[in-house]
């Protein structure tokens, strides 16, 4: 190989290198987008919540498909149960609530939030537990903490009977640690 050819190769390398260092994060944000923005924005301030965490499990839920829906029937962005769903949309007072409405990225995501932050005050606004709720359900979490089967720590996940409900713990936990590095110095 030639000199010419090698500080040809080595200048190539030496510009994608810059480049990759000048827009690291511009490729962090492709890769953990931010989409419905404001909506989670807005719904996460009406409950104090971070709304990095609120994209962060509407991420592992949905993936962002705003039709998603599970084989157990869970539905929209967030994920939401049918039966907790309207639930929900009687506490809070959507009027006119039907099935379609999962699917709407501002009703799902308000309802999501909400009941994300209903399962804080629940568990005394320990994050764990909550989210092991949103995932398992409220019953379930309940138990394993009054029977003494979880403690409700990060240490003892593996405790956790429902391996789904684990699994999506560590994965709602590792985005989140992304998306605070991605986007933790913005002010919302």
């Amino acid at each position: 190989m030639t000199v010419i050819k090698r500080f040809f190769y080595l200048l190539i390398f030496l510009l994608f290198f810059y480049i990759l260092l000048t827009q690291a994060n511009n490729f962090a944000r492709f890769v953990y987008p931010f989409p419905y923005r404001e909506l989670v924005v807005s719904e996460a301030a009406k409950y104090d919540l971070d709304p990095l965490l609120i994209v962060s499990i509407m991420r592992v839920e949905s993936g962002f498909e705003h039709t998603a829906r599970s084989e157990k029937g869970a539905r929209g962005l967030m994920q939401i149960m049918p039966d907790t769903g309207f639930w929900i949309a009687g506490q809070i007072g959507l009027d006119n609530f039907s099935e379609e409405k999962f699917y709407d990225p501002g009703i799902n995501i308000s309802l999501g939030t909400w009941y994300f932050n209903d399962l804080l005050r629940q568990f005394n606004g320990e994050l764990y537990p909550a989210l092991a709720a949103y995932n398992g359900g409220r019953g379930h979490v309940g138990r394993w903490l009054e029977e003494g089967i979880w403690s409700g720590r990060r240490d003892s996940l593996e405790d956790i009977p429902f391996p789904e409900t684990r699994f999506f713990i560590q994965k709602v936990e590792r985005t989140y640690k992304r998306y605070q590095q991605i986007y933790g110095d913005e002010n919302f």
